[in-house]
């Protein structure tokens, strides 16, 4: 998985277990996390705030590594689509603190 990530995404991933996308359609940025609990992909805000969590996954019994892997892909190559599948959920501050998202 972490051959496929940019320098910054490996840098940033490396830091903090997470790392950014930026979205193929809109140029939203989506924060993609390694080991929680779904949700693991969230779009942020431009102060880096998630705005929504996003659930949404590849079909298949999968690694952790290679579903972060296809979640960044979707998100870059298709977004559109991925977004279309995916589950919303609202972040609450408890989550948002614990997390330090």
């Amino acid at each position: 998985m972490r051959d496929w990530l940019s320098p910054d995404q490996r840098e940033q991933f490396d830091g903090s277990g997470c790392f950014e996308v930026v979205g193929c359609d809109s140029g939203k940025r989506y924060r993609i996390y390694y080991g929680i609990v779904p949700p693991n992909v969230y779009e942020i805000d431009d102060a880096g705030r998630p705005r929504v969590g996003l659930c949404f996954m590849p079909l298949g019994r999968l690694v952790a590594g290679d579903v972060i892997l296809a979640q960044k892909i979707a998100l870059e190559s298709d977004e559109h689509s991925a977004l279309k599948v995916a589950n919303r959920i609202w972040p609450s501050r408890e989550l948002l603190r614990s997390r330090s998202l």
